[in-house]
């Protein structure tokens, strides 16, 4: 499959300030690609200079084969869908989409024509008429996507798309851009700092941490397999737990310090008492049945959604467990807590670096 966006050493300097560091990045043509990171990490930047907005302080951006350093955004070919909307609000839905066919000399009826067809594709048909005030959240962000579909770009651009809508409304939308995205056969780079969107909506994911790319690759790769202490965090939800730890005399247990010391076996072989940090997701944390585990904590709260449960404990560092259905536990009592091996995840104190 062929590429159609890359970069390479690509690095943004806003005066001395380096907003983009050695970004080296290539995306398939057709591929679902997510920018995810905390706030202040460079994926909008990075975003806005694959559009043009921002220009590229080194480095090379090349798009369906032709280098773009200095190509002004309009030659890009690129559609960009921002958190906004960026509706004209003086104009219909089917003034909105054909504007850009318009200004580039489409004929009325063919562009009226291209209006209907995307409309047809994005559930807008009956709403060709209405004008954006008249429109709901989702309903403006399907028409600010149909259009940038309506261009038939070289690669759609999404910035945050769907943080001005409620919970509820931002799940129906992931389905419905995946649904397009597959549908069109189109590329997407998405950016978003929920990184259950990137998780769910995305083939490739990036994770992005002070203007460096930190990881990435498929999102189950970087939740099974995190380079760091950091993506380890950043990936899954609830948030993985951490435990500060040493290894043992024998090089094969570990020793954990939830306000106490407790030690546990180890699967693999680590030079004795090395400064560890523990990594446990808690959907990989278990409760034992009997009270007596690999671990024993007193439990500090307890919050059931139904169909989840999940339980804090008031150890330092606090462990959240997540546990499917119901558990008859309150806070105050101690419960025993399991895990496999295969689940452990062992970074360096020092470095945050994964540990094999």
């Amino acid at each position: 499959m062929t590429n159609q966006i890359e970069l390479s050493g690509v690095n943004k300097y806003y005066g001395a300030y380096h907003a983009l560091k050695n970004i080296d990045l290539t995306i398939r043509k057709g591929a679902f690609v997510a920018l995810v990171g905390p706030s202040g990490c460079g994926k909008s930047t990075l975003l806005r200079a694959l559009a043009g907005l921002e220009s590229i302080s080194e480095g090379n951006l090349v798009i369906a084969g032709d280098r773009m350093n200095n190509v002004p955004p309009r030659k890009r070919d690129l559609a960009m869908v921002f958190q906004s909307y960026a509706l004209y609000p003086h104009m219909t839905v089917e003034e909105n989409l054909t504007y850009s066919l318009r200004i580039r000399g489409t004929k009325k009826a063919e562009a009226k024509k291209a209006a209907e067809d995307v409309a047809a594709i994005t559930g807008l048909s009956d709403l060709l008429h209405r004008y954006p005030r008249e429109l709901s959240g989702g309903q403006r962000q399907r028409v600010a996507m149909s259009r940038a579909i309506i261009r038939n770009p070289k690669a759609f651009l999404f910035d945050e798309p769907l943080s001005n809508l409620d919970a509820a409304l931002r799940v129906h939308m992931r389905k419905e851009i995946r649904a397009l995205h597959d549908r069109l056969g189109a590329t997407s780079v998405y950016v978003t700092h929920d990184q259950i969107e990137a998780m769910t909506m995305a083939d490739h994911v990036v994770v992005m941490r002070q203007g460096v790319i930190e990881q990435q690759g498929r999102p189950l790769e970087l939740y099974d397999r995190p380079v760091n202490r950091f993506v380890a965090g950043f990936i899954g939800s609830p948030a993985m737990n951490f435990i500060p730890a040493t290894t043992g005399p024998d090089g094969r247990s570990l020793i954990l310090d939830l306000g106490r010391p407790q030690t546990i076996g180890l699967d693999r072989t680590i030079p004795a008492n090395r400064n560890l940090v523990v990594g446990l997701r808690p959907e990989h944390l278990t409760i034992a049945e009997d009270g007596k585990g690999l671990l024993e904590a007193p439990v500090a709260l307890v919050e059931s959604t139904g169909s989840t449960t999940f339980v804090t404990t008031a150890t330092t560092p606090e462990c959240v467990i997540v546990v499917n259905g119901r558990v008859p536990i309150t806070g105050g009592q101690t419960v025993g807590l399991n895990f496999q091996q295969e689940h452990v995840h062992l970074f360096d104190a020092e470095t945050d670096s994964r540990i094999e």
